[in-house]
């Protein structure tokens, strides 16, 4: 009996007897249990670590989001792995809808910016802000009390470890990271949100008329902060990679300044930070297409413009 089919008979003797295989990922593998409910074993994550990932969900589903969001129901150890019985969410990638042409882009727009909109209004709370991100294993607002000073000390930690990479690929990035730190040290205070921080279109999921359905894959960079920094994070990922990536860049940015009022040198003041701390999140060496679009960042003109600007309106 291969591993799939010993987990499969493991949740039909849960009391599960419609097993299906969904998927199996860097991270675990997926049964659907039918009744609306999926059965995840996790190669690497401890059960208790998945306890505090659980007492997060469970604050992002008490704030009545316009879209379903993950929420693991139980957690066990079986066989030394951490086992999960979670929601199924319902929807389809907005990424396949776009890569196979079955949107059109002002509707593929709408999805991105009514992902990040929800979000606006959260209150995030201690699951939140006990989270680590990228691959820190500490709670990134640990011994900080203010957004901006959190989000310095991480720009500060990733540079310092991939210094030697970001100098090489990076004009003036020491000058840039100084102004960086500075210019964080300058925005004013806002409320704390729950920041998804990759809603990248395959993170949104949507149904057959477009509307976003469920926002799935908190884990990258999720934690509390300015809301500001996830509209402009959701702006700069929407096509990463793409020839319209610029287009879409700013098309969504003009929409997240001029109808959601974020100031736009906090936007690219924020872009700048994001480029720093996860540039290396993918490879130490940078040879791969994030730290290239991240190195592009930090050269582009209007966020080189706003960070040796005298006074950027923050």
């Amino acid at each position: 009996m291969n591993q799939d089919e010993h987990w499969a008979e493991h949740f039909r003797a849960q009391g599960h007897p419609a097993v299906v295989l969904l998927g199996r990922g860097m991270e675990g593998v997926v049964h659907d249990l039918g009744d609306g409910l999926v059965g995840k074993v996790w190669f690497q994550r401890a059960p208790a670590d998945l306890k505090l990932t659980q007492e997060f969900q469970q604050e992002l589903f008490a704030q009545h989001l316009p879209y379903e969001t993950p929420l693991i129901l139980q957690v066990d150890e079986v066989d030394g792995h951490a086992v999960t019985l979670e929601r199924r969410l319902p929807g389809t990638p907005l990424s396949v809808l776009v890569q196979d042409e079955r949107i059109p882009r002002a509707a593929a727009y709408e999805a991105a910016l009514a992902a990040v909109t929800g979000l606006a209004t959260t209150q995030a709370g201690p699951a939140a802000r006990a989270l680590a991100v990228l691959d820190e294993t500490t709670p990134l607002w640990a011994g900080h009390e203010r957004w901006t000073e959190t989000l310095a000390a991480l720009v500060r930690r990733r540079a310092a470890a991939h210094s030697e990479v970001l100098r090489a690929r990076i004009t003036d990035f020491d000058e840039k990271l100084l102004r960086v730190r500075r210019l964080l040290e300058r925005v004013p205070p806002s409320p704390d949100r729950i920041l998804h921080g990759d809603l990248v279109p395959a993170n949104i999921l949507v149904d057959d008329e477009f509307r976003v359905t469920a926002v799935i894959d908190w884990s990258f960079l999720t934690t509390a902060g300015d809301h500001a920094f996830e509209a402009s994070v959701t702006a700069g990922i929407f096509d990463m990679y793409g020839p319209g990536a610029r287009v879409s860049d700013d098309a969504l940015t003009a929409v997240l300044v001029e109808q959601h009022g974020h100031p736009l040198a906090r936007m690219l003041l924020y872009r700048a930070a994001y480029a720093i701390a996860t540039a290396n999140a993918f490879s130490s060496d940078g040879a791969d297409g994030h730290f290239a679009w991240c190195a592009a960042v930090l050269e582009r003109e209007d966020v080189v413009e706003t960070l040796f600007s005298a006074n950027p309106d923050l």
